[in-house]
């Protein structure tokens, strides 16, 4: 497998990966550049860390920004987003007002509009409560931050985040899949998936699978079993050095066990 390194897709979109790489944020964090072609302003999504050369790339790639967009408000997708604005005097437009720069927020069903560029609003709660993934339907794609991953799986970050809410996002996001509307998943980490049907179809096969190993083992260890014991139980097979963040999850798949 080639290592992931970002560049052009479609006709409307540039990724231009930032120099953070980890356990986290796999190969670092995508930022995307959104611009109808022929068109002189873009769209930037999550700008990522607050990195000079990183920001200064996005630039380069950008040109004149009309306004930028967050998926969530991890720093790692947001902690660049204030100052890289400042620099064009636009907006930053999220759904947690924290996050905001300017008037404007997002909210489910909001459509960004931007020379000819159409950029609509999926809200997708569940990784954190304030995740949102965005729809061009002119390339059948969705950009959805770490709601879907390009590699792996995603943490359900309890207690913001809640495994309700995920997984009625995840079936969400089949539906627009499972109707052509999203053919490709452009993530805010990891490399994009061609597939989005047989991803969303993966993500939530794993949900379940992960659910019942779970209540299998509140079985075995008993209703007392601390968060990190049933991540020792289950995550056999994931590299201990995540355990922490399956901890997370694992308190999300608790909490949605007892109802």
């Amino acid at each position: 497998m080639s290592a992931w390194e970002g560049g052009a897709f479609g006709d409307r979109a540039r990724c231009v990966l930032a120099p953070n790489p980890g356990i986290m944020t796999l190969d670092g964090t995508n930022t995307w550049v959104l611009r109808e072609p022929g068109s002189r302003r873009s769209v930037v999504v999550d700008p990522g860390p607050l990195d000079e050369t990183h920001l200064d790339a996005v630039a380069d790639a950008a040109g004149d920004v009309a306004v930028v967009l967050l998926t969530h408000g991890h720093l790692d997708h947001s902690e660049g987003a204030r100052a890289f604005a400042e620099r064009y005097g636009c907006g930053v437009r999220a759904l947690d007002p924290e996050h905001r720069l300017g008037g404007e927020g997002l909210a489910d069903g909001d459509v960004v509009e931007v020379d000819g560029l159409e950029v609509h609003v999926v809200g997708t709660p569940g990784h954190t409560a304030d995740s949102l993934s965005f729809l061009l339907p002119a390339e059948g794609a969705v950009l959805t931050g770490d709601t879907v991953l390009g590699r792996g799986t995603t943490v359900v970050a309890h207690p913001d985040g809640k495994l309700g809410a995920y997984l009625d996002s995840l079936q969400r996001l089949h539906a627009l899949a499972e109707a052509r509307e999203a053919r490709w998943v452009w993530p805010g980490h990891g490399p994009v998936i061609e597939d989005a049907l047989g991803a969303l179809d993966h993500y939530l096969a794993h949900r379940r699978d992960r659910l019942e190993q779970v209540r299998e083992a509140v079985r075995v260890l008993g209703q007392d079993a601390t968060p990190r014991e049933v991540v020792e139980h289950v995550y056999t097979d994931v590299d201990p050095v995540l355990w922490g963040a399956a901890e997370l999850s694992v308190r999300a798949q608790l909490e949605y066990l007892r109802g």
